[in-house]
């Protein structure tokens, strides 16, 4: 139970950490940036806030955003964080099938419990891949922001890539290292020992002539 109810909470981090991911993916609020001070920005006109799709302006309380269609020309940090996010949100959608059919909860036909293993290991490392790729966008993309027009702040898409980047990784992991002790207790479970006469007996009540049992 204790495997399943670990198993349990891994998927639900990892459903929290596609989601936010693809948040972060759509929206545009990554960083703010500004040459002045934020109420000098604000009376300007000039307080923005850039993603990888748009950069925008905050003009009286709404948000004005042109996007950013010369892929040829926009800086590596921008197309590098584009692809590593898309690449992100269509990971996601695999490696939450794969690991909702290695539940305990679901069963397939009379599948063995190692293809289950096997499944959620697969599902694991590729949750780990996903959070790799918004834990590499998330940091780069305000390094390079602020390289190329300065930084204020980090914006609400900013956050939502670092919380999801880490329920990602954090539930690959859980994924990763539960299945082995889940392996290990399968195996004790199904561990059974014959005795001469030909009758099994189990582990934790062992025959009285032990010297002339086999262990298998």
């Amino acid at each position: 139970m204790a495997n399943s109810g670990l198993q349990l909470c891994a998927f639900i981090l990892c459903v929290l950490g596609w989601l936010g991911i693809i948040i972060a993916t759509v929206t545009n609020d990554w960083v703010i940036h500004c040459k002045y001070g934020l109420n000098t920005c604000k009376k300007m006109d000039e307080l923005g806030a850039k993603g990888p799709w748009a950069d925008c302006v905050l003009s009286t309380g709404v948000y004005h955003c042109f996007s950013l269609s010369q892929m040829l020309e926009l800086p590596a940090h921008i197309q590098t964080t584009r692809a590593l996010m898309i690449t992100g949100s269509i990971l996601g959608l695999p490696a939450l099938g794969v690991i909702l059919m290695s539940l305990h909860c679901i069963n397939v036909g009379n599948e063995p419990q190692s293809a289950k293993n096997k499944r959620t290991v697969i599902g694991g490392v590729i949750t780990l891949i996903m959070g790799a790729c918004g834990l590499v966008s998330t940091i780069w993309f305000p390094i390079g922001a602020y390289y190329e027009q300065g930084l204020m702040s980090f914006g609400f898409s900013l956050y939502t890539g670092w919380v999801a980047t880490i329920f990602s990784l954090l539930g690959g992991c859980m994924l990763t290292c539960c299945v082995t002790e889940s392996h290990a207790s399968y195996q004790d479970s199904n561990r059974f020992y014959y005795n001469k006469n030909g009758n099994s007996t189990a582990p934790n009540a062992p025959s009285a002539n032990h010297a002339k049992s086999a262990h298998v």
